[in-house]
């Protein structure tokens, strides 16, 4: 009789404990909270990583300015997936029962979720590096459908020259991404093209997890590559803190596509502004849902990538002076950014 009682108690425990991983946390109203005009909006995050969580922030924010403005309340219901696909559909789910005026989808595998879930609530996304590579809207102009957002889309390019601005002699890179990350496939493969055409060798690292991630890692370490390129992928984002030291011990600079991964201790992070695309993502929630845009028209907003963030800390682990670093890589970026390792942003 024990066993049973016991077996029933933990039944019952792993089912609430799943049931609990999508449910959706009910944010606190924002904007004109006196008015009785109140829209709801379901934003999903991907995963908890910098880049990502400062967009939601932003968003927020812009919505709450907004909505004062405008005299208009949001009521926000927020909820993060944490890569776990059932645990996204459950929460989409969520949304659509509780009858929410629009989604958000931060990051590509949420927008496709989404995406695939309805053809009635308008969605908007964030943080989609290939909207067209995802078959989520027709054109970046003219979207098509019930989905348009921002793009974080990486000029891949721009990022291989500073490589080569600051180590010339670089023989062989180390591109270190998630193959199930959608948001990588197009970096990498302008990378490998980059590479194929100066005549300089790759070798590929791969993770699903941040411990397979940390794996990749000792093994690029043990190849010594010369440097190592990561484009927006948010696997090794959310492992960057735990990588970051193993590959400045080795001396080893790496490269990644938001300013997000030299906050949590990459030597550069090249890309666009976050805290920008946060707030233009949340522009476009109130102009489709406040000024009734047809979202099927509303263009997908892009953002100019010319920033360069270099961690000064993991500089002087590498024995570089920011100033010189600063110097090289001016002439190819629209400026060119210190900070200093963090957990996160408001740290």
């Amino acid at each position: 009789m024990k066993k049973l009682v016991c077996l029933i108690l933990a039944l019952v425990i792993a089912t609430l404990a799943f049931a609990s991983c999508g449910t959706t946390q009910d944010k606190d109203t924002i904007g004109d909270t006196s008015s009785k005009t109140v829209y709801t909006v379901g934003i999903c995050n991907f995963v908890d990583d910098a880049s990502l969580n400062q967009i939601i922030a932003n968003i927020r924010s812009e919505l709450d300015a907004l909505g004062k403005q405008a005299h208009v309340a949001y009521k926000i219901k927020e909820s993060n997936c944490n890569t776990d696909s059932q645990v996204l559909n459950q929460i989409i789910q969520n949304f659509i029962t509780d009858d929410v005026d629009l989604m958000v989808g931060v990051a590509t595998p949420v927008a496709m979720a989404m995406q695939g879930a309805t053809t009635v609530t308008p969605v908007v996304f964030a943080a989609v590096s290939d909207p067209l590579g995802a078959q989520l809207v027709d054109s970046l102009e003219v979207p098509g459908h019930n989905i348009t957002g921002t793009s974080d889309y990486l000029d891949t390019n721009a990022i291989m020259n500073l490589i080569f601005a600051q180590n010339p002699e670089a023989k062989t890179i180390g591109l270190l991404y998630d193959l199930g990350q959608d948001s990588s496939k197009t970096a990498i493969a302008e990378a490998k093209a980059y590479l194929d055409q100066k005549g300089v060798s790759y070798k590929e690292y791969n993770g699903s997890n941040a411990v397979e991630i940390q794996a990749a890692v000792s093994s690029l370490v043990a190849d010594q590559v010369d440097a190592v390129f990561t484009p927006s992928d948010n696997t090794v984002m959310a492992a960057e803190l735990s990588i970051y030291e193993t590959l400045a011990n080795a001396k080893i600079p790496h490269y990644a596509g938001a300013d997000s991964f030299a906050l949590n201790g990459a030597f550069v992070g090249y890309g666009v502004d976050y805290a920008n695309l946060g707030r233009k993502t949340g522009e476009m929630v109130h102009d489709i849902l406040f000024n009734k845009k047809d979202i099927s028209q509303v263009s997908v907003r892009t953002f100019d990538n010319g920033i360069a963030t270099v961690n000064t800390d993991i500089c002087e682990k590498l024995g570089l002076d920011f100033e010189q670093v600063k110097a090289t890589f001016l002439p190819l970026c629209t400026d060119v950014k210190s900070i200093k390792t963090a957990e996160s942003f408001e740290d």
